[in-house]
C-alpha cells in the first residue's frame, strides 16, 4: 500500500490535534479542588472582597512541606480575589464556608510560574494546600 504525502500529513494533524487535546490547548493543568471536611450549617460562604482567617499546610508534589500556619497556631488572613495571594488560592477559596476543609492542587500557572518561589519552591511546581476557614470577615456593602 503506498500512501499520498496528502495521506500521511492529513493522518499526522489528525494525531497532532488529538495529542493537543489530551493535554489542553496550551498544556495547562487545571486547578483541583477536593473539599475534606463539609459543615452542616453555612450561612455565608467565601466571596471576593471578604477577609479570610486561613489555616494551611503547602507541600510539593512530592509531599516535601514548604508553609504551614499550623506550628505558630497563627491564622494567615488576607483578602479573598484582590491578588493578595495567589489565583489558585483567589480561585479555589471561593464558596467555602466556616469551618470547611478542602485541599487545593495547584498548577504552576495558577501558583509561583516558571520562576517559583526560591529556594523552597522551584519553578514551574505543582502545589498542594490543605486549608481550613476559620472565619470569614464581610464588609458591610455601601
Amino acid at each position: 500500500m503506498r500512501l499520498s504525502w496528502v495521506q500521511v500529513l492529513t493522518v499526522l494533524s489528525i494525531c497532532l490535534s488529538a495529542v493537543a487535546t489530551a493535554t489542553g490547548a496550551e498544556g495547562k493543568r487545571k486547578l483541583q479542588i477536593g473539599v475534606k471536611k463539609r459543615v452542616d450549617h453555612c450561612p455565608i460562604k467565601s466571596r471576593k472582597g471578604d477577609v479570610l482567617h486561613m489555616h494551611y499546610t503547602g507541600k510539593l508534589e512530592d509531599g516535601t512541606e514548604f508553609d504551614s500556619s499550623l506550628p505558630q497556631n497563627q491564622p494567615f488572613v488576607f483578602s479573598l480575589g484582590t491578588g493578595q495571594v495567589i489565583k489558585g488560592w483567589d480561585q479555589g477559596l471561593l464558596g467555602m464556608c466556616e469551618g470547611e476543609k478542602r485541599k487545593l492542587v495547584i498548577p504552576s500557572e495558577l501558583g509561583y510560574g516558571e520562576r517559583g518561589a526560591p529556594p523552597k519552591i522551584p519553578g514551574g511546581a505543582t502545589l498542594v494546600f490543605e486549608v481550613e476557614l476559620l472565619k470569614i470577615e464581610r464588609r458591610s456593602e455601601l
